[in-house]
């Protein structure tokens, strides 16, 4: 095994590890288009949550089957019909779409039995279970239109699907519920998929789809992801768009996880089946490749206890072994843990920086300021810098100045000027290393 190859396997490895700690015993429901199913991404998905399950997490997986009922229509000679976004299911569309979820739910069965061959998972044989879980009733008419045995979701089996997660299997769910009568209604899977969200009070609710996400600019297609959208921003956006009619539109799936997160479910994600692994790129990398719609900033900016002293540590070391930092021991830390400001994301440090002030001086000195190499270039320092300011504001200090012998130029551009190491108040200046000839910079408080 190269020494190229362990060098970036461990640091990636330490980084991920709090997330498969965080989600252990979680329950995500998976939404996966039958697109997805179409473009041949089966095989590659199931092997993905076959190890996102051996990590601990309790998976929902929902079904759709929108182009293999539409292609079922296509060998009968019919159309398939639409209106408002749904599908209208006369008898002939019923039939196909009892056909279509008979043979998916073979397909994914299959998949799962599969294992990962030549590897230590070879056997693990992911139990799939699935059931009449949904009670539906007919979508009705709308503006003229008879959706016929269209459905929607008027109840989730909770206790069953639970029931069922409990004894370590996948509970699969077609499309489809029934009324108390028996009568069978074809459902969305995003209806579906977020219905039981919501009953299950899930962790998560993931659609893997054909889109990327929901871009910054939604008339920019060439813009980048916006990979966390609070829930007011989304519900800003979805009532300035049209109402959606494809899968395609920006809003057919941002509409479900808005209704998802008002529901309860914390996290809503939409990432796209194109991009292979994009399911645990997602769940276990920081920033995600999709789009996550939350309830509120996952990412919060607050003073460190004595509880989070570890994770400091942990974030500066890098830092203090190639030098850019001065070496700091625990105690130290410890004795110091409030003075420290950090950035967190889902329970990880990121971020942190200190103000130790001089009062006399009426000066305060922020030091330590670190932001880890993979939230880099996301304004985690700006932000970090604006709450050391408006703590030294707060404390009456007029000025704050940084030592530093490597990002001078990032403090010069932030309002900082060089200054001389005399100019250091008494008990710093008693301190300060003449050898590592650190630079001394100010910035004065409005």
């Amino acid at each position: 095994m190269s020494t190229v190859f362990n060098f970036t396997f461990v640091p990636w490895f330490r980084s991920v590890a709090p997330y498969i700690h965080k989600f252990r015993h979680q329950t995500f429901v998976i939404g996966l288009t039958g697109e997805a199913i179409a473009a041949g991404k089966l095989a590659s998905i199931a092997q993905d949550l076959a190890m996102i399950q051996a990590m601990g997490v309790k998976i929902v997986l929902v079904h759709g089957f929108r182009p293999q009922v539409n292609e079922q229509l296509r060998l009968k000679g019919q159309e398939a019909r639409y209106s408002h976004g749904m599908r209208i299911t006369d008898p002939v569309a019923l039939d196909c779409a009892q056909e279509a979820a008979g043979q998916l739910r073979y397909e994914i069965e299959a998949a799962f039995s599969q294992g990962l061959p030549n590897t230590p998972m070879a056997g693990a044989r992911v139990r799939v279970i699935s059931g009449n879980f949904i009670t539906a009733r007919p979508v009705g008419v709308i503006d003229g239109v008879d959706f016929l045995s269209s459905g929607l979701v008027r109840k989730v089996d909770t206790e069953g699907i639970q029931r069922t997660l409990d004894m370590g299997a996948l509970a699969l769910i077609s499309p489809f519920g029934f009324s108390p009568t028996g009568e069978a209604f074809n459902l969305s899977m995003e209806d579906v998929a977020t219905s039981v969200a919501v009953a299950l009070q899930s962790d998560k609710l993931i659609f893997l789809t054909e889109v990327p996400g929901i871009r910054s600019k939604l008339d920019d297609p060439q813009s980048e992801i916006d990979t966390e959208l609070p829930l007011a921003d989304a519900k800003r956006m979805m009532a300035e768009l049209p109402a959606p009619t494809l899968p395609t539109d920006t809003g057919f799936y941002l509409q479900h996880c808005i209704r998802a997160c008002e529901g309860g479910v914390e996290r809503s994600h939409i990432i796209p089946f194109a991009l292979d692994g994009s399911l645990l790129l997602e769940i276990y990398v920081h920033d995600g490749i999709g789009t996550m719609v939350v309830d509120e900033k996952l990412e919060s900016v607050r003073e460190a206890t004595l509880d989070d002293v570890a994770g400091i540590l942990q974030l500066i070391e890098p830092f203090e072994k190639d030098g850019t930092l001065v070496k700091r021991d625990r105690a130290e830390i410890e004795r110091d843990a409030s003075s420290y400001t950090i950035i967190e994301h889902d329970g990880v440090i990121f971020g942190c920086a200190a103000l130790h002030p001089y009062p006399e001086e009426r000066t305060g000195e922020m030091a330590a300021l670190t932001v880890s190499p993979q939230s880099q270039s996301q304004g985690d320092g700006e932000r970090l810098l604006k709450r050391i300011e408006a703590r030294a504001r707060a404390q009456g200090l007029q000025s704050i100045f940084v030592l530093t012998t490597r990002t001078m130029h990032w403090f010069i551009k932030r309002g900082f000027v060089q200054v001389s190491p005399d100019w250091l108040p008494e008990a710093r200046k008693r301190k300060y290393n003449w050898d590592r000839r650190s630079q001394v910079l100010v910035k004065k408080l409005a």
